[in-house]
């Protein structure tokens, strides 16, 4: 990891957008009460994440998105978790990241280029499950070592940290565009669990 966990504080404190976040943050108790989203609840990630593809996340019926987002929160198995959700219009690797990291009981990161960089990982030109698996996998280690020196820091604090730190650090001749997530991209690599469930019928 690229970032020290003993600065993880304090580039977390020097993230700029807390009132951006508040609003998805705010959130959270309904959602892991009810155990699903809404699509108002879906729309607002988006407009956070990713606002070119909120348009997108609109044209979801509301029963799908609370069936759908229902499965991944309850889901046992992480492929499961991250990729039912990309079924839904306008949810990618990246969106359905933020939906798990901000309103499942476990913790996850948000995948992001800015994160990937801080925490030393080569950035691919597709998301694919095995790259979320060793990101998730790297994030977890990386916060269990900010935790050693300071036990108070969230999942949140660890994502504003990464964020803030590649921000002020990143070279620019290495931030990358986004990579494109496999489900959206014509690859017959590996396709991924939420292609396969489209086209299984549902009653």
């Amino acid at each position: 990891m690229q970032l020290s966990p003993t600065e993880a504080r304090t580039y977390a404190d020097r993230y700029p957008d807390r009132a951006k976040d508040q609003v998805v943050i705010d959130l959270a108790a309904r959602i892991q009460k009810d155990g699903y989203l809404r699509l108002a609840d879906l729309c607002a990630v988006c407009d956070w994440k990713s606002p070119r593809s909120a348009r997108h996340a609109r044209k979801n019926q509301e029963a799908e998105v609370r069936e759908l987002s229902t499965y991944a929160l309850r889901a046992s198995c992480e492929r499961s978790r991250i990729e039912v959700l990309q079924i839904l219009q306008g949810v990618d690797y990246p969106t359905a990241s933020v939906i798990l990291h901000l309103y499942h009981s476990d913790e996850y990161p948000i995948l992001d280029f800015r994160a990937i960089w801080s925490l030393g990982l080569p950035q691919p030109t597709f998301y694919r499950f095995a790259f979320w698996t060793e990101l998730l996998t790297t994030w977890r280690a990386a916060l269990a070592q900010c935790r050693r020196m300071e036990a108070s820091i969230s999942p949140r604090d660890f994502d504003r940290a990464l964020w803030q730190y590649s921000k002020e650090n990143q070279p620019r001749a290495n931030k990358r565009v986004e990579a494109t997530s496999v489900t959206r991209a014509e690859s017959r690599e590996s396709l991924p669990l939420a292609v396969a469930f489209r086209s299984v019928p549902h009653a």
